[in-house]
């Protein structure tokens, strides 16, 4: 890599990178297909591993008075793994930052398209459905690679897993509660299955892309292991310093492009050929201005990437400084030679100060997101206290429960929505939650329990009514059975809920019966009423003629005439009930005509009285008669009452002559009134004659 090169991937066009801890697998559940197992991303060891952990002393043999080169390497068995790092042993402050950069760069080195997952974000998938959730999964199998996507994976699956388990809980608590046995507790899901095919392709993409990739590292791996040999054989070279050292060029430029290998592997490998390529510069006669030469590239080289680490140690954006510091890392390693030895301490602690710098200010962002994720506790935990609070409400009827249910929904709702929590309690705190609706659900499903007896009771109750309707359908005594019909129906709305598995069966079991009588009933009635709405023309045809009538001023010749017209009146019949207010008009009619004689008032009133109680008479139907006569009665009490009265009055005007107009008033008003009530005794026998 040129110098240029080198600059440009220091001055950081990095993308955003997000690590997150991978969560444990799901626990299985009795539910239709446990959720899949977490794929392993381990490769098998490699043989031919060089263990580079012995300490022995440091050589310092100038590279022009060294000594013959089968003594120095029987000296290289003994040398100490140095490279521009610190020693193991002077470094437990800055082992921790250190190591997790090379644990970073050891994944990535094991594909180079491993870098996408850092371009990828975790969404709030603890706010999402399982239907969101499946969806999710989904889109990230279909739009990135399968090998970069656990994180995102790994957390979906928690969430759907809990969700589910919550769910299933919720089931198996109703299956119990109908009586069912827990050991026979099955519950199938459509999105769970969805989730599961979801998790297989997921699962067997991902073996195929580790199974080849398995091969592509160990063959890289060997390809590596056998470029440091030569590298080793180099000491030993007898061919010109210049043929040599362009074959050592020739060897690092192979190392950069062997591709990937085991990240188990990675630390170990680069560390034996840096231990031999520093080897190679300080034991070897190399020409002192190519190594000084290399040297001085190195220096600036690793000068300019500590410069950029310190300008990131200043960044806010705390991932993005992250992700850029794995990448200065990786060139400081892969890409760049050792420098000149009074050098290499002085350079290492200062690209360590920045990179321990960049780590401290990351590892206070997490705690710092975990204060903040404090918030979101108290609201998840005052979430729970309400469910508490509706689980203990100790309502007792169907309505107050239905708004206790949408209440709890609400509130997982919200908790859902309330976000995530600190990692340390998320355990507890979801624990909780469940325990809360978990009581919920059995109060309420106690509740139904017995609400569901009463129901059986109702529904046995109704197909009492059923029974009875079925058997009266086809019944022809229509003036009895109506009542009993309607009477039933009034019954069945009285009767409380039935298990809604029967509600819809017998309810239409109960108005097909029902329906089938009326429909009969209504058959028969229309059948009737034909007769009656041609009375009816009949009657308006009539009604038209009285109106029409002209009397002759002989009272004997228009009495007949009206009495003709009276008794064609009675002859047509009855009509319709809702066309009955003709009656009514013929009436009005008639009153008309009767004030146009010249004749006695009594016979007159009488007349039209009789013309009456033949509208006011219905077969077997005595009610309207009934009603008539109440009010007869009325009238004759109340006419008496007012002739006592004027009789009591006169006692005042005892000593009065009978000529004062005031007498006369009284007497006249006497007379009149006991004119009426002849009248209204007549009425009443009459009336008593109609029955």
């Amino acid at each position: 890599m040129s110098e240029n090169d080198n600059l440009q991937e220091a001055d950081g066009k990095i993308e955003l990178n997000t690590t997150e801890a991978p969560q444990s697998p799901e626990k299985k559940t009795n539910s239709e297909e446990p959720i899949l197992e977490e794929v392993k991303e381990s490769t098998e060891p490699v043989e031919n591993n060089i263990d580079i952990s012995q300490e022995t002393e440091t050589i310092e043999t100038e590279t022009t008075n060294k000594e013959n080169v089968d003594d120095v390497m029987d000296a290289v068995d003994d040398v100490i793994e140095h490279t521009d790092e610190p020693k193991a042993e002077d470094t437990n402050k800055i082992d921790a930052h250190v190591e997790e950069i090379e644990e970073a760069n050891a994944e990535d080195a094991e594909d180079e398209a491993n870098a996408e997952r850092h371009k990828l974000e975790s969404k709030d998938y603890h706010s999402m459905s399982m239907e969101q959730l499946t969806i999710e999964f989904e889109q990230l199998i279909d739009n990135h690679k399968i090998q970069n996507i656990k994180a995102q994976v790994d957390e979906i699956k928690s969430e759907f897993g809990s969700k589910f388990d919550a769910l299933l809980d919720e089931k198996k608590e109703e299956f119990i509660n109908d009586g069912g046995n827990a050991i026979d507790f099955y519950y199938s899901s459509p999105v769970k299955k969805r989730f599961n095919n979801a998790f297989k392709t997921y699962r067997n993409s991902l073996n195929a892309y580790y199974k080849e990739r398995e091969n592509n590292l160990k063959a890289n791996l060997e390809k590596r292991l056998h470029i440091i040999e030569e590298i080793k054989g180099l000491v030993n070279a007898e061919e010109n310093i210049n043929t040599t050292y362009k074959h050592f060029k020739d060897l690092q430029e192979q190392w950069r492009n062997a591709g990937p290998i085991p990240r188990d592997r990675y630390n170990n490998a680069w560390n034996s050929y840096h231990h031999h390529v520093e080897i190679f510069y300080d034991v070897l006669h190399l020409n002192r201005d190519l190594r000084d030469m290399d040297f001085k590239h190195n220096l600036e080289q690793k000068t300019k990437i500590i410069e950029r680490a310190e300008e990131l140690a200043k960044d806010d954006n705390i991932n993005r400084s992250f992700r850029e510091l794995q990448v200065l890392h990786k060139l400081w390693k892969e890409d760049l030679g050792p420098v000149a030895r009074e050098h290499r301490d002085e350079i290492w602690e200062r690209f360590s100060d920045a990179t321990k710098t960049i780590h401290d200010k990351r590892q206070s962002y997490y705690a710092n997101l975990d204060k903040a994720r404090e918030k979101n506790l108290e609201r998840k935990e005052e979430i729970i206290s309400k469910i508490e609070e509706v689980a203990s409400d100790t309502s007792s009827s169907h309505q107050a429960w239905q708004k206790k249910i949408k209440s709890i929904e609400a509130l997982r709702e919200d908790f859902f929505n309330a976000g995530k929590v600190p990692q340390k309690v998320n355990e507890e705190t979801w624990s909780k939650f469940k325990g809360a609706v978990r009581t919920f659900n059995r109060n309420k499903n106690a509740f139904y329990k017995n609400l569901k007896k009463d129901q059986y009771d109702n529904l046995e109750k109704k197909k009492a009514l059923i029974q009875i309707a079925i058997d009266n359908k086809d019944n022809e005594d229509f003036a009895a059975t109506t009542p009993l019909m309607k009477k039933i129906q009034s019954d069945w709305k009285k009767i409380g809920h039935v298990p809604r598995r029967d509600s819809d069966k017998i309810w239409k079991e109960f108005k097909g019966a029902c329906n089938a009588y009326f429909d009969r009933l209504n058959a028969e009635r229309n059948e009737a009423n034909k007769e009656l709405m041609a009375a009816y023309e009949q009657k308006s045809a009539l009604l038209e003629e009285v109106n029409a009538l002209k009397l002759s001023g002989k009272p004997e010749a228009d009495i007949k005439s009206i009495k003709e017209k009276i008794s064609a009146w009675k002859a047509i019949g009855h009509v319709p009930s809702n066309k009955r207010y003709i009656d009514g008009k013929f009436n009005k009619a008639l009153d008309g005509l009767f004030g146009q004689l010249d004749m006695d008032k009594t016979k007159l009133e009488m007349i039209k009285f009789e013309n009456k109680l033949e509208s006011l008479s219905q077969p077997n139907d005595t009610r309207l008669l009934d009603n008539e006569q109440n009010f007869i009665r009325k009238k004759i009490s109340e006419v008496k009452g007012e002739i006592n009265q004027l009789e009591n009055n006169m006692q005042f005007f005892s000593n009065v002559d009978e000529s004062n107009p005031l007498v006369k008033d009284v007497i006249k008003n006497i007379e009149k009134h006991k004119q009426g009530l002849l009248i209204w005794q007549e009425k009443l026998k009459k009336i008593k004659s109609m029955y």
